[in-house]
């Protein structure tokens, strides 16, 4: 969706053509597309559309072995039909707008006031440089994971962690530093109101000012796979409970 947005707002010979003509337009240069309904249908499950060839025939036979029959593959009649009404909402500029114009926002407001971001402002969501934010956080106690619990602690605003926590170690036990500390803040559609993005913007401006104070994780327990999901870390010293503390002498209880 976003980027059937992004080919109408920034791509000249798509300026006059509607959702429904960008999306024809790409799909005619492809042979296979597959996309998943949560991204593109606002509902759970996907599909997989292919033009005839010696393709489909195999991947039906796995679509019975693995997922249910041809005609619902694994997904309930209430799924199919949220995803029909969806992806018709997915033709519609207002709709698919409503992201990228919420993130483009948010990036603006965080530029203007100093706060380090990845620009320009793209879709999905607005990026913070963790490496910029705290650069007093070695990569090996994680940057961008300090910073999504200092802004939960700021504000129970819950972002997600890419970089070097989202690594897996090298084989020697050492850490693979990531090439970008990024905190992800996700604008999902039809969840947020503009309130509420001034809301996060409004905390992530104050973690800006309190920077000082947050420091580095390190693990309690290291999963050996995919350890940004289950794993367990405390702070380095008691940085969290000094920036909790810093929070109340300047806002209360409020949260």
């Amino acid at each position: 969706q976003d980027n059937l947005y992004f080919m109408k707002i920034r791509e000249e010979q798509c300026s006059d053509m509607s959702i429904r003509e960008i999306m024809k337009a790409v799909a005619n240069c492809c042979d296979i597309i597959y996309f998943s309904a949560r991204k593109f249908g606002f509902a759970r499950g996907g599909g997989i559309a292919m033009r005839e060839s010696p393709l489909v025939n195999p991947l039906k036979e796995l679509v019975v072995l693995n997922e249910g029959f041809l005609t619902y593959g694994g997904m309930s009649v209430r799924e199919m039909a949220a995803i029909t009404v969806g992806l018709e909402e997915s033709m519609d500029e207002t709709v698919i707008s409503q992201g990228p114009e919420f993130i483009r926002y948010m990036v603006d407001e965080l530029v203007k006031l100093g706060v380090p971001v990845v620009t320009p402002a793209g879709g999905l969501g607005c990026h913070l440089d963790a490496r910029e934010f705290l650069p007093h956080v070695k990569a090996g106690e994680y940057p961008a994971a300090a910073l999504a619990s200092a802004l939960f602690i700021a504000g129970g605003i819950r972002g997600m962690e890419r970089g070097t926590l989202s690594e897996n170690r090298n084989a020697d036990g050492t850490e693979s530093s990531a090439s970008m500390e990024l905190l992800r803040l996700a604008v999902p559609r039809r969840v947020f109101t503009l309130s509420q993005i001034k809301y996060c913007i409004d905390r992530v401006h104050w973690l800006w000012q309190k920077r000082e104070l947050i420091g580095g994780l390190r693990f309690v327990r290291e999963p050996k796979i995919l350890r940004f999901f289950t794993g367990e870390l405390e702070a380095v010293s008691g940085w969290q409970e000094t920036l909790a503390a810093s929070f109340r002498s300047d806002f209360g209880n409020s949260l």
